[in-house]
């Protein structure tokens, strides 16, 4: 029984480092045109929250057939590498965003 107590200890001490933290948000600067973006990427929230017309927005992940879509019932968020454009209402308004560090 003694010998099986320092592997019981080990198995049980590895379980508490191996637990995956969550992950950071990350703040991604986008250039769009002349105006700067900043997006702040919550993957563990599946979500981005940004500011627009002078409204922060919290846009929920959607599926997407490529890139990356974000969305609520106005404001469509959608990135694909270092690209991305904004849609508000069903239109662009915003189509030349390019990642420009983070």
């Amino acid at each position: 029984m003694k010998k099986y107590l320092p592997v019981v200890g080990a198995l049980l001490l590895s379980g508490c480092l191996f637990h995956p933290q969550p992950e950071k948000i990350k703040t991604l600067h986008y250039s769009c045109g002349t105006l700067p973006l900043t997006v702040m990427l919550d993957n563990s929230r599946r979500e981005v929250n940004l500011i627009l017309d002078g409204n922060p927005l919290t846009l929920k992940q959607q599926p997407a057939a490529s890139g990356t879509r974000y969305a609520d019932d106005h404001y469509v968020f959608w990135s694909k590498g270092d690209a991305a454009f904004i849609e508000r209402n069903g239109a662009t308004i915003i189509d030349d965003c390019r990642l420009s560090g983070s």
